[in-house]
């Protein structure tokens, strides 16, 4: 599944959003954007954790329940309701499993940018690392009964169709 830029560290998941196909990409409109699963505790964290730390306000946002969400996990042949990894759309890019967090971290100001050395742990690593950790999530970090609802500032970092 590459792409180009050899030596980045992410190679391996690395995908071209030219793979959503036309219509998805004009909803996304070429922003730069994280699906997250709207139910788990730890990968909502991860989006409020961007939220205060993405001060130019650089991604916009889907939940992996709603409509934009899913037809992002249809488009890459995943699951549509045991989420197995984040999104991080960065640069016409998909990022998937642990080098999503990567590339989501290399995008905001230091001292967070230093996360990015995510991506050149070795896939033999941070493959079943990242698996492990997503097949218990629930398990370790709950699982919120509904979808969050965003108020109406924060739908403004929603990508229409990216809520509930």
């Amino acid at each position: 599944m590459g792409g180009a830029g050899k030596g980045t560290g992410f190679e391996h998941m690395k995908i071209p959003v030219s793979k959503f196909g036309q219509e998805l990409q004009e909803k996304i409109d070429g922003r730069d954007l994280i699906v997250f699963d709207g139910e788990c505790v730890l990968c909502s964290g991860f989006f409020r954790f961007m939220l205060r730390h993405d001060r130019e306000e650089r991604f916009s946002f889907a939940m992996a329940q709603a409509e934009v969400g899913q037809a992002c996990y249809a488009a890459l042949g995943m699951p549509l309701e045991d989420f197995q990894t984040n999104l991080v759309i960065k640069d016409g890019w998909i990022f998937t499993d642990l080098d999503a967090f990567a590339a989501a971290m290399a995008a905001l100001s230091w001292p967070w940018k230093a996360l990015a050395v995510a991506a050149w742990l070795p896939g033999i690593i941070k493959r079943p690392l990242y698996r492990v950790i997503a097949k218990n999530r629930y398990k370790i970090f709950g699982r919120y009964e509904t979808c969050m609802m965003p108020d109406a500032s924060l739908r403004a970092r929603f990508v229409q169709g990216g809520w509930l």
